[in-house]
């Protein structure tokens, strides 16, 4: 799998529709030094939505939406993301616990919904399979993929970097789930570097 946005950082994406939640999130100006914000343009966001409905498909075995993108849509789609992002960054920050409190993406009272119709597969299995128009069609495809993940138990794994510098969201494959960084060696030392240095510094006042 090579989802766009997340490959930037060369992380392992979150496993079936939750890498597209996790995609998104990274479509954002984040890492150290930062990449640049897919959806800072209307062709940025065209491109980077025709590379993520192939790797949705490619990750869900679903055929790949088409998935327009006005400026009007841009612009609400931006709005989600930082949604999205928020409810992820506190999920990560001790919120999602064994108990399972918080585990999935989204959680009550946002204010964002998306169509979705209940099919019943030749195997038998009932699958939630999003639609709608536009970037419309996109939430819903977030939001299922965060419905699914919650029901899985993967979703209170898919977090965003500690570093306030960098926010990266990856996917935490520790076994307790105890990850804080999206790569212990770039953010995880700095981290630890400060904090010692400013342990220092208390001590020598």
């Amino acid at each position: 799998m090579t989802w766009p946005a997340t490959a930037r950082y060369r992380l392992e994406p979150a496993p079936g529709g939750l890498g597209l939640v996790q995609d998104l999130l990274n479509t954002v100006a984040a890492g150290t030094p930062p990449h640049p914000d897919l959806l800072d343009g209307l062709a940025e966001a065209r491109a980077w939505a025709h590379e993520a409905a192939v790797e949705w498909a490619a990750a869900t075995g679903l055929p790949a939406p088409h998935l327009t993108l006005d400026a009007e849509g841009l612009r609400e789609l931006r709005t989600f993301r930082e949604t999205l992002g928020k409810l992820v960054a506190r999920q990560g920050e001790g919120r999602s616990q064994e108990s399972g409190e918080g585990a999935g993406a989204l959680g009550p009272g946002v204010a964002y919904s998306g169509e979705a119709a209940l099919r019943l597969g030749e195997d038998g299995v009932v699958r939630l399979e999003p639609c709608g128009t536009g970037w419309r069609h996109l939430v819903a495809l977030a939001l299922a993929a965060a419905y699914d993940g919650r029901r899985a138990d993967t979703a209170r794994r898919l977090k965003t970097c500690r570093n306030p510098l960098c926010r990266v969201a990856f996917y935490d494959r520790s076994r307790n789930n105890s990850g804080v960084w999206h790569d212990v060696k770039t953010c995880g030392n700095a981290a630890n570097l400060r904090a010692y240095r400013a342990r220092r510094r208390e001590q020598e006042t």
